[in-house]
């Protein structure tokens, strides 16, 4: 059985300013037992993320209790999907379609075509009443 500490995997995130994140959804995760993992006492390590406190230009760095699990396919998998998640930075709240994001897996094509088509007909149909609406009111 192979075991890593949590330390080493958020060293292997796609973008470490996501680390605070991860580490939240890791223990969210523990909790529901998706997978296994322990504390290890009195050991603490610094997430990679860089805070600000408002109306300041400083950085500091944040400690969290270290903690061992298993490594095993199931959370393999479950690193992966949450690595994806968490490569987009999230400026703006929700991330915007580019081809980038399209072909990593962060929005969904589909449903990026479907809102698409429906605000295009949607557009169609104004136009459509409006026009009717005009020719009705010409005629008297």
């Amino acid at each position: 059985m192979t075991y890593r500490k949590l330390s080493e995997q958020v060293q292997l995130l796609t973008n470490p300013q996501r680390s605070d994140t991860f580490v939240k959804d890791f223990k969210n995760a523990v909790r529901e037992g998706e997978f296994e993992a322990a504390y290890l006492s009195n050991e603490r390590f610094q997430l990679p993320k860089a805070f600000t406190r408002r109306g300041s230009d400083a950085t500091y760095n944040r400690s969290m209790r270290e903690m061992i699990f298993e490594v095993t396919p199931a959370f393999e998998n479950w690193f992966e999907e949450k690595n994806r998640e968490l490569a987009a930075s999230r400026r703006g709240g929700s991330i915007k379609p580019t081809i980038e994001t399209i072909e990593a897996g962060l929005v969904d094509f589909s449903e990026l075509a479907k809102a698409t088509r429906q605000k295009m007909q949607a557009s169609y149909n104004k136009g459509q009443s409006l026009g009717k609406s005009r020719a009705r009111g010409s005629r008297k």
